[in-house]
């Protein structure tokens, strides 16, 4: 994913992240220096979406014009498929979930 914010910001004429965050303020978002600077200049690690809410209706935007997909990011992450099933083991308890049929088809309920 890419972070979009600077320019959905330029589309509203506001060219400063201290322009940005006094407004995110006003709105009732205060918001520190430096996660300022980290929305505004970078990639954010994480955002609360309570946050990004908040930042859509002062952008008057929506959150897709914050958050820009790149599949081709994602598909070069992606580990190589050798074209063979990787074994996965079940966690604890799981093989009883994934079994098809009940204990009685397991032989383990006496018949009536």
């Amino acid at each position: 994913m890419k972070w979009n914010l600077r320019m959905a910001a330029a589309k509203r004429d506001i060219w400063k992240s201290s322009e940005l965050q006094r407004m995110l303020a006003e709105a009732g978002l205060v918001i520190s220096a430096g996660k300022m600077s980290n929305l505004w200049a970078g990639q954010p690690v994480t955002i609360r979406l309570d946050d990004l809410d908040v930042i859509c209706e002062v952008l008057r935007c929506e959150p897709n014009d914050l958050l820009v997909r790149e599949p081709e990011k994602a598909r070069a992450q992606r580990p190589e498929q050798a074209g063979t099933a990787t074994e996965l083991r079940p966690a604890v308890g799981e093989h009883r979930r994934r079994s098809s049929g009940g204990p009685a088809s397991r032989g383990l309920v006496p018949p009536l």
